[in-house]
């Protein structure tokens, strides 16, 4: 899943004093923006990595929604950062084109990824040996077979295989950007009726073939498993949130125990809900088990493809509860007292921070550091330990990634002595 600029803000040829009270008063970023992205990158290495038992463990296994939600709505909470102030200080064409730019950044990085993770494949295939056909594993033996056809749809974004559909679907909703900017600019309430009638379009429950969608390959009629037009939704929701237009929730009791509920109710259906039942430990009658049945009777609701209603309902109830114990800008996050733990826990979030605010490089690092895990477990097997210590050789590579790219957009060789 996913991805939003925290870039500088563009503005138009600013004033001296403008520049010194800029310099005077920095952005200050939201922890709680940063923390929770962050814990979403090392969610998404393990959900990617083939075979990894750890993935058991993460959000998707107990709800319908997932780390994808996270990172996608913290990334408009970002964008409205990174970018609204930009459509705010110098207009609606600079505004634009400091997100066509950032588009621009975002394609060559998906183009990169594809091309690095085709060839990390191939050599896997090509000297052999290792009992499995790495190639197929992502479905690209067309690339591979007869590249000219695939290479034209791949630099089109019209052939978009699973495992390379969240940088393509982040593209396309932040070109949708400006038309939310221009909306709000007349009225807010054309904003959330613009997001209301594109996620509407996009359900396939309503509209079957007809519904909006963009082709995944020129092949067949498979579409982008991420459908932009329904996910959309949820990213302009965290950047309505952050831009204002949407109040923040009040912390109240009744909220909480709403929310609480929410969250409860979809464990009976989630994956592991279901695993359980359909082992007959529960619910299961002489007509079949209804827990089941629900689950299927659901599924244009839960759908990821097209972000179903409910997947939205479940985030939003899980985003009210960490936000509350988050407390008022993370400040429940921060390290108390001086003893061990809270200087253990002083660190971890540090760290923590930085794999936030690194998240284009540092997602582009962990698909590929995925697809490698996976082969390294296939060779030394996949036992508890190994395992583990797989994915902790994974995260701390994550980490350098962060502090690597936050060394490098620092700028180091242009400070003065």
């Amino acid at each position: 899943m996913t991805l939003a600029a925290t870039d500088t803000m563009l503005t138009n040829a600013p004033s001296s004093a403008a520049v010194a009270a800029s310099s005077a008063a920095p952005r200050v970023r939201d922890l709680r923006l940063d923390f929770f992205r962050g814990i979403a990158m090392f969610i998404i290495l393990m959900a990617h990595t083939p075979g990894n038992f750890l993935t058991s463990w993460i959000p998707a296994r107990w709800g319908f929604s997932d780390a994808t939600e996270m990172f996608v709505f913290c990334s408009g909470m970002a964008s409205a950062i990174a970018f609204g102030g930009a459509f705010k200080q110098s207009g609606w064409v600079l505004g634009t084109a400091r997100v066509g730019f950032r588009v621009w950044q975002v394609y060559w990085a998906h183009l990169g990824l594809f091309i690095a993770i085709a060839a990390l494949l191939a050599g896997f295939d090509f000297y052999g040996g290792y009992g499995k056909n790495y190639i197929g594993s992502l479905n690209l033996w067309k690339f591979f077979a007869d590249p000219a056809v695939p290479l034209l749809g791949l630099v089109t974004l019209t052939y978009v295989p699973n495992y390379f559909d969240i940088l393509p679907m982040y593209m396309v909703v932040l070109a949708m950007m400006p038309i939310i900017m221009a909306l709000q600019r007349i009225h807010t309430g054309l904003v959330f009726a613009f997001m209301a009638a594109v996620w509407l379009g996009a359900q396939t429950s309503l509209w079957g073939d007809a519904h909006l969608a963009l082709p995944a390959e020129p092949w067949s009629d498979r579409n982008w498993y991420f459908n932009p037009f329904g996910w959309q939704l949820i990213f302009f929701t965290g950047f309505a949130l952050m831009r204002g237009w949407i109040p923040k929730p009040p912390v109240h009791i009744a909220l909480i125990i709403v929310a609480a509920l929410i969250v409860i109710a979809n464990i009976p259906l989630s994956n592991i809900g279901v695993r359980a039942i359909a082992r007959d430990w529960f619910f299961v009658t002489d007509t079949g088990n209804p827990v089941i049945s629900a689950r299927i009777a659901l599924k244009p609701l839960i759908d990821k493809s097209d972000f179903g209603l409910f997947r939205f309902v479940h985030f939003l109830a899980l985003a009210y509860l960490a936000w509350v114990l988050a407390g008022d800008k993370g400040d429940n996050l921060l390290a108390r007292g001086t003893g061990i733990l809270a200087r253990i826990w002083g660190h971890a979030l540090k760290i923590i921070l930085k794999v936030g605010q690194q998240s284009l490089a540092v997602f582009v690092v962990s698909m590929f550091t995925a697809r490698v895990m996976g082969f390294v477990m296939d060779q030394i097997g996949r036992t508890t330990g190994t395992t583990l210590l797989v994915n902790l050789g994974g995260a701390i590579l994550l980490v350098a990634t962060a502090y690597g790219a936050g060394w490098f957009k620092s700028q180091p060789w242009r400070r003065k002595a």
